[in-house]
């Protein structure tokens, strides 16, 4: 589960400040694909890279996990929020950002191993979870292959399939479908709600295209920083 709560971020513009972020609050579900959309300038990415714990808010909470592990995001030193990052959230970035000397299953294997941790029985088990996840975005067969050898939308199940092979809790992803056609764009749409009803993960996604509203489960629209659910 992710909770913004009344979240607000301003930037500098000499001797003013620009909100770009406007007392935001949105709820992201686990197992629910919550879409953020608004045009351009609006404030998504920055709804997203606060949910990161990328940036601080100036004001507000960003809740992450449920019960006695839920922490606030918002409230956390930089090292802190970097641990955040690598043991609890997934980020599948609008450009797959793949390593061009890495082949599909090694992009996977080495962000499983990124800073160590996650306990003697998740080390154990990074290469059938590593396969696992390639399956099930469809790439079984192309594990040993580079990212020149991979298609627009290959590339793309590669990242999300990334950011899942720590078994976050949250999901953040960044116009997945920008650079793909209609047919690949519905592909990748589908894969990440199915993924992420299948593993109970809480999903904000960030789009510009509602043609792929379907795959959708809540959808909040950002216009000048504010969010708000259509009726």
């Amino acid at each position: 589960m992710i909770d913004l709560q009344n979240v607000t971020l301003t930037y500098p513009d000499g001797e003013n400040r620009i909100t770009a972020v406007d007392d935001v609050t949105l709820h992201g579900g686990n197992g629910a694909v919550t879409g953020i959309t608004g045009p351009s300038g609006s404030g998504k990415s920055s709804i997203l890279a606060v949910a990161a714990a990328l940036i601080h808010p100036d004001s507000g909470g960003v809740l992450i996990g449920d019960g006695a592990d839920q922490v606030d995001a918002a409230q956390l030193s930089r090292d802190e929020a970097t641990a955040l990052r690598r043991e609890r959230i997934g980020i599948v970035f609008q450009q797959s950002n793949l390593l061009p000397a890495l082949s599909a299953r090694e992009q996977l294997q080495v962000m499983a191993r990124l800073g160590g941790g996650g306990g003697r029985a998740f080390r154990a088990g990074i290469d059938d979870r590593v396969e696992g996840l390639l399956d099930a975005v469809g790439l079984a067969g192309h594990a040993d292959k580079r990212p020149h050898q991979l298609s627009g939308g290959q590339r793309q199940r590669v990242a999300i399939a990334r950011g899942l092979v720590r078994e976050p809790e949250v999901l953040l992803v960044d116009e997945p479908t920008s650079a793909l056609d209609q047919e690949r764009g519905a592909e990748i749409m589908d894969l990440i709600a199915r993924l992420t009803h299948e593993r109970r993960t809480a999903t904000l996604l960030v789009t510009h295209d509602l043609s792929h509203r379907q795959a959708l489960d809540e959808l909040v629209t950002v216009v000048d920083g504010k969010a708000s659910t259509p009726a």
